[in-house]
């Protein structure tokens, strides 16, 4: 309670700190070039989220700087989260962006995560969804409302960046539907592992939303890849609903509720659940490194901000990433906040799982 109380004085304390900068004339970026670091490849979600900002961020911060987005892949993500958090502020020109498979070793405990999400600063935080799709035969195999008992005996492949990564949703989704699927460890990013798919090295796959709507929608219109489910968005009450951005695709809960066997209710839903809204909903952050001062930050919360002020943002970025929350402020401070927390009942439950599933030991 006390470590609770003592972060929501600092969280207060930093935001009447950011409101303060954000009434003076902040940093100045002239001439200079601002390195967006992406710990993925090139090919993922990720890439294609900072790749869509990186130009309106060009424009909407002060001085017009150069906005290059560069990659650290490694680890699912560790090896450039780690070394984002051996770095410390100097003038504004290195931001970081982490996603939900960075989030989630966080969350685990997983021995090879050295940094601290406290440390960072969050200038955006955005929404996104998710989507599982299969090759054309099997996807003809399917039942009623999405029901996955017509391939319950099929021998599945699936390229994953890791167990303890963003993978974990639809790994344990696949496993509650009764499917038997065989990840392959060790890609760089989500993008890779469409590559496997295209190439017939996997047959079965997801994406997130950007990277489904760039990278998965010529597939579906060459008539080589069928869209399965959604994971599915949240409404206010916390209820799971049809993502905004897929309105007429059924959600897992759906698709889980039309498979015998499947329930939507009990430990395993709950830990699913908890995972997908500590890793959807708010997936994607921009952060300043430690040290940053309060009008670095308010500078960088404003660009954010400018951006989604555009009359023509709402249409530009529902067709790169989907309708989805795009939050700065105190929504953001909130939205990290509830991505890097789940309840301790899920947390032992997925490592419980991750031993005894992949022999995965969180020590």
């Amino acid at each position: 309670m006390l470590k609770k109380t003592l972060s929501a004085l600092a969280l207060s304390t930093a935001l009447v700190g950011m409101q303060a900068a954000a009434d003076s004339h902040g940093i100045d970026l002239s001439g200079k070039t601002v390195e967006w670091i992406i710990p993925f490849s090139e090919t993922g979600g990720s890439a294609k989220w900072a790749n869509f900002y990186a130009p309106l961020l060009s424009e909407a911060l002060p001085g017009n700087p150069t906005v290059v987005v560069t990659f650290n892949p490694g680890a699912g993500s560790t090896k450039g989260a780690n070394a984002f958090q051996e770095m410390t502020y100097e003038d504004g020109t290195t931001i970081f962006g982490s996603s939900g498979s960075t989030q989630f070793p966080y969350l685990l405990s997983d021995p090879r995560v050295r940094y601290e999400y406290s440390d960072w600063n969050v200038v955006l935080a955005s929404g996104t969804g998710g989507v599982a799709y299969l090759p054309t035969d099997l996807a003809g195999q399917l039942g009623d409302g999405g029901s996955a008992a017509g391939i319950a005996g099929e021998d599945f492949i699936y390229g994953s960046q890791g167990a303890t990564r963003l993978d974990l949703v639809p790994l344990l989704a696949w496993e509650m539907l009764g499917l038997q699927v065989e990840p392959v460890f060790g890609i760089e990013g989500r993008g890779d592992g469409r590559l496997m798919f295209e190439r017939g090295e996997a047959n079965i796959d997801y994406q997130t939303s950007s990277s489904f709507l760039s990278g998965v929608t010529p597939l579906v219109e060459a008539g080589t890849a069928v869209p399965w489910f959604s994971f599915g968005s949240l409404d206010r009450d916390g209820n799971i609903v049809r993502d905004p951005t897929f309105p007429d695709m059924p959600t897992f809960k759906e698709v889980c509720e039309a498979t015998d066997g499947c329930e939507t209710s009990g430990e395993q839903w709950d830990a699913w659940k908890a995972f997908f809204i500590a890793g959807f909903p708010a997936q994607k952050m921009v952060f300043l490194p430690a040290g940053a001062p309060d009008d670095a930050i308010a500078t960088f919360t404003k660009a954010f901000a400018a951006i989604q002020e555009r009359p023509d943002f709402a249409e530009i970025s529902a067709k790169r990433l989907g309708v989805y929350p795009q939050m700065t402020g105190a929504a953001a401070q909130t939205a990290m906040a509830s991505a890097t927390d789940v309840p301790q009942a899920a947390k032992d439950f997925v490592i419980n799982w991750l031993s005894d599933r992949y022999g995965v030991v969180l020590q």
